[in-house]
């Protein structure tokens, strides 16, 4: 068997052609043709690295942790193919991975590769910072000093290394695809994870992309929007969206390049390919841009996910509306290479879905450390907060764990008191770990900017732009109860209820 899983960063399913949206996507559509497109998939853990833990390790992860490493009692996928046989290959543009709080994600895989250069990646050295320029270039809301915390400012300095499309590292990741697949496309048991970066903020593309887009703006440069609510003019929104449009169409291009590769080489009857995100992103609905602080409405939350396996040929165009979550990928990958699931595993393969469009999933659970407990079961939405006004050093909320790292920096010493050492989660194999209180000022992005924080249920039937808070006592009784059921199967702590007025 061989498997390729292609991940893109902050794709909005509702932007492709395939989902009924209008950027210029022919080769997405072209892949759901070949393959079947799933309506109701949904994330897990938010944002980037808590969704790449779920997606290897085939649990959620967010009511025990923020944005952390992956842990030494962590059983992932990538590892248990490694050890039996089948060679495990990444290849990425993903720069978290390589920060502190993205520790031994790459490492589970037999080989793997990086190409810089996304975002804040601390690439390329610019000692005499061109800040004059800069102030002219950009837009004064992504506009940053040099050293200014936040990384924009060392996103400017990227950009200035980057002056034609092959310098651009999604064409270099795609072309160590081709080099790998050059080599071994002919060789079996293998998989391999190609993960982009784009479309992913900053959305910068090749004018010959930007050129389809077409706006009345004429100001600075504009395709960093800040995780805020929307305040921009309505040309500068156009501008914003333009600009993400454009780097949808470049993935797009790219995506069909691949496919033109499995197309030249015969490779479709013996290599599954699996397409899709680790979460969607705001442009502008419900007033809001980008991710995290905000609720996790389905432009968030509801994601693509397309499958081509050689065993359901036969089933190519076809689409499945029942519910499945990121955590599924896990033990479906490991079935196709013929490889037991762990008893950790909490999700479930997607062969029954792709078979019969059945499943035994009832909700699918999702939500940010420190936010809202958020569910759906693919008729209904509901947003679950903490009581009274929201924050959370006021919470009783802990991180458990063995790999004390945030993002981009270690656990302060300061952060280490009241820790205690606890056992007692058997996914965590009985190790002793770390419970340290959590705080406001060292979840930057995980739960400290949270706002809109009102529980609401929304009925996605007659009302799928999620605008319309409904009050249904009996609907909210049996979601709830659902919480429960799936939190006591992750081994929520007993802080997880306890914060959101839920009983164990």
């Amino acid at each position: 068997m061989k498997t390729i899983l292609l991940m893109f960063d902050s794709l909005n399913r509702r932007v492709l052609e395939c989902y009924g949206g209008s950027a210029h996507t022919p080769n997405f559509s072209r892949l759901a043709e070949r393959g079947v497109t799933f309506e109701n998939h949904y994330v897990g853990s938010l944002p980037c690295m808590p969704a790449r833990r779920d997606i290897q390790t085939g649990r959620l992860n967010f009511m025990h942790r923020s944005w952390g490493p992956l842990e030494p009692f962590d059983i992932c996928f990538p590892e248990i193919m490694k050890r039996n046989g089948v060679h495990t290959h990444l290849i990425t543009d993903h720069y978290h991975y390589f920060e502190d709080g993205g520790l031994n994600y790459q490492n589970r895989f037999a080989t793997w590769e990086l190409e810089r250069g996304q975002e804040w990646d601390p690439w390329k050295a610019l000692v005499d910072v061109p800040d004059d320029r800069f102030r002219e270039t950009y837009h004064p809301l992504q506009y940053a000093p040099a050293g200014t915390p936040g990384g924009r400012a060392r996103g400017m300095i990227n950009r200035e290394f980057i002056t034609t499309e092959e310098n651009y590292s999604m064409p270099r990741c795609f072309d160590r695809a081709f080099e790998f697949l050059d080599r071994n496309r002919n060789a079996d048991d293998w998989f391999l994870q190609l993960e982009c970066f784009d479309p992913h903020e900053p959305f910068a593309a090749p004018d010959s992309y930007r050129n389809r887009y077409v706006t009345g703006y004429n100001g600075p440069r504009l395709d960093w929007p800040i995780y805020k609510r929307v305040e921009e003019t309505d040309l500068e929104i156009e501008e914003i969206r333009a600009n993400y449009m454009a780097l949808v169409t470049m993935c797009d291009a790219y995506l069909g390049k691949l496919l033109d590769y499995m197309d030249a080489h015969g490779m479709w009857e013996g290599t599954a390919i699996v397409m899709t995100t680790d979460h969607g992103f705001m442009l502008g609905e419900h007033d809001w841009w980008a991710k995290s602080r905000m609720p996790f409405y389905n432009e968030i939350a509801n994601i693509p996910l397309v499958v081509c396996h050689p065993r359901y040929a036969e089933l190519a165009g076809q689409r499945r509306r029942s519910l499945t979550q990121n955590i599924d990928l896990m033990p479906t990958l490991l079935e196709w290479h013929g490889l037991e699931t762990p008893g950790t595993v909490r999700g479930h393969r997607l062969d029954p879905v792709l078979e019969t469009d059945s499943t035994d999933r009832r909700v699918a659970l999702y939500g940010q450390f420190g936010a809202a407990l958020n569910t759906t079961d693919g008729r209904y939405t509901y947003f679950l907060y903490p009581e009274g006004p929201y924050d959370l050093d006021a919470q009783e909320i802990f991180e458990y764990t063995l790999m004390p790292t945030h993002q981009q920096n270690f656990f302060a010493v300061s952060e280490f008191e009241g820790t205690e050492i606890v056992r007692g989660f058997d996914f965590m194999q009985n190790c002793p770990v770390m419970k340290i209180p959590a705080r406001k000022v060292n979840s930057r992005g995980q739960g400290a900017a949270v706002e809109d924080t009102v529980t609401v249920l929304y009925d996605l039937e007659n009302d799928p732009g999620q605008e319309f808070p409904i009050h249904d006592d009996t609907v909210t009784s049996r979601l709830e109860s659902e919480m429960r059921r799936v939190m006591e199967h992750h081994e929520a702590p007993l802080e997880a209820y306890s914060r959101l007025g839920l009983d164990p």
